[in-house]
Formats: C-alpha cells, sequence, structure tokens
C-alpha cells in the first residue's frame, strides 16, 4: 500500500492515508494516455460552423433570364455558389463527425496512469475533511497558499459543497470536479490533484466497477 500525507485548511499535516497500489501504483504508459486524453478532447469538441449549399438558400426558383440571346452567360438559379448569395461549395457543416472511440478498460487504466503519475510526481494532496461554516473566497486563497502546491490546481470533492465551491470559483488557477467525474483531460490540464479522503474512495468505488 502507497501512504501519503494528509493536510488540513490551515497547511499542518493531520496523519497519513494508504492509497490502493491498483489505482496510484500503475506503471504509466503514455501512448495510453495520449489516446485517452485525444479522445476525450475529441468527443468534447462542438460542431458549430454551418454552411449552406446551394439546396439549402432562399430564392433562385426562376431563372435569371433566358437561355439565348441575352449575350450574357447561362445561368439556371441564382443558388449557384458563383452567385452573391448563393449556396457554398464544400463548405463546413454540422454533420462532421470528430468523435474517437476508446473502450472503457483503456479509458480508466490511463486514469489510474495519470493518478499514479501525481502520486509519483509528488502532485497528490490529500485534504482532511475540508468544511467552511460561510463563504470565503479569502479563507479558501489562504488555505491553498498553506498547501505545499505552486501551479494549476484541480479540487475534487467526493460530493458537491455549494461553500467551497463558491469560495474558489474566482480564485485563478484553481478549479473543481467531482470525484466521479475526473478524467484524463482535466487531469493534465492541471499540475496538482487536491482532493479529500472521501473522494479516495469514492475513486474506488466509482472506477473499480468498470
Amino acid at each position: 500500500m502507497l501512504k501519503i500525507k494528509v493536510y488540513n485548511l490551515e497547511g499542518k499535516e493531520t496523519g497519513e492515508v494508504e492509497l490502493p497500489e491498483e489505482i496510484f501504483g500503475m506503471k504509466v504508459k503514455d501512448d495510453l494516455i495520449h489516446q485517452a486524453y485525444v479522445a476525450h478532447i475529441s468527443n468534447s469538441r462542438k460542431v458549430l460552423a454551418d454552411t449552406k449549399d446551394r439546396g439549402e438558400v432562399r430564392g433562385g426558383g426562376k431563372k435569371p433570364w433566358k437561355q439565348k440571346g441575352t449575350g450574357r452567360a447561362r445561368h439556371g438559379s441564382t443558388r449557384s455558389p458563383i452567385w452573391k448569395g448563393g449556396g457554398v461549395t464544400f463548405g463546413p457543416t454540422i454533420e462532421r463527425n470528430y468523435s474517437k472511440k476508446i473502450n472503457k478498460k483503456m479509458k480508466t487504466k490511463a486514469l489510474y496512469m495519470v493518478l499514479s503519475s501525481k502520486v509519483r510526481d509528488k502532485e497528490l494532496i490529500i485534504l482532511d475533511d475540508p468544511k467552511l461554516n460561510k463563504v470565503s473566497t479569502k479563507s479558501m486563497s489562504s488555505a491553498f497558499g498553506k498547501l505545499p502546491i505552486n501551479g494549476k490546481v484541480l479540487l475534487s470533492l467526493n460530493k458537491k459543497d455549494n461553500c467551497i465551491f463558491k469560495s474558489v470559483k474566482n480564485i485563478p488557477n484553481i478549479s473543481m470536479i467531482a470525484s466521479d467525474s475526473l478524467n484524463v483531460a482535466d487531469l493534465l490540464k492541471n499540475k496538482f490533484l487536491v482532493i479529500n479522503k472521501e473522494g479516495i474512495k469514492k475513486i474506488e468505488e466509482t472506477y473499480k466497477k468498470i
């Protein structure tokens, strides 16, 4: 079993907690982590750009002028892409699909590997039941300043705490996520993972089933 120090919001050590090696002690494989990261980013991508082709634009039902005798080029419709206000040729549409498939076991293993690398690099901080009596950005900012961290932080709790959430949402470089919603992309975007002890149990309950 891996052991790691536990801190309170005052930055003081309150003990140690044991981490399951099958989750936090895995050998890291960069290729699998990269595959899981790309799949997550691709599956989160929203298709916004959407152009209309000549069959979707308005107007153009009538032939602009007769076929012969005008001295002008032949045209059948003003919906043609060469006309102003006509359709777009080969433009982007919402039918594009950027999703990538990755099976659940690979996705979970990649998550375990990133968590293991956090432990190895001393970038995992465990909190001992953090609580606030009222919303206070100043208190949370002071608390994080006392912890052994120096970079972007992902704060993860086993359940939503509105008091803590509202206290940290305006602090730069700190974001929050539920322990049962952890993913490779968010972990890699943030240098440190700060999680409460119950959050460790939530990870075991959520991901060991997969």
